[in-house]
């Protein structure tokens, strides 16, 4: 069996954004050699997600709102955990978008269906923060 495992170091310098990581991943697939395994990308922090969905500035913008919607940031005090930082909001939204996407690789490609696209989702940016990136297969 091969494998090969990745830290990517992000700095998003702002709170939030959305960073496609589809080309980096599709490189180390090829990197790595396995024509038929599974990739394992992994947020490493409890305030961004890995995610999977249309590459689409519209939709992006629509996530932004909608998470608004469903942890606002402001104000502070409305969470408890705001005591200790004030991020409270984006603990909840790495929740509702996940930690982690794993996908299968067929033929030495990521198997996807045709609008299929990875992305990195920083709810508490500013910082440097890290992904995982496993891949394992024949």
């Amino acid at each position: 069996m091969k494998t090969l495992t990745k830290e990517i170091w992000m700095d998003i310098p702002q709170r939030r954004a959305i960073v496609s990581i589809h080309n980096e991943v599709e490189r180390l697939v090829d990197k790595s050699g396995v024509q038929d395994g599974l990739v394992l990308i992994n947020a490493m922090h409890i305030t961004a997600s890995v995610f999977i969905n249309d590459n689409e500035s519209g939709l992006h913008h629509d996530y932004e709102l909608w998470l608004e919607k469903l942890a606002p940031e402001k104000p502070h005090s409305q969470y408890q955990h705001n005591g200790y930082e004030d991020n409270a909001d984006a603990h909840l939204k790495r929740q509702i978008m996940g930690r982690e996407v794993v996908v299968a690789i067929t033929e030495g490609k990521l198997h996807l269906g045709p609008w299929e696209h990875i992305f990195y989702f920083e709810f508490d940016g500013k910082r440097k923060k890290r992904l995982l990136v496993k891949i394992f297969g024949e």
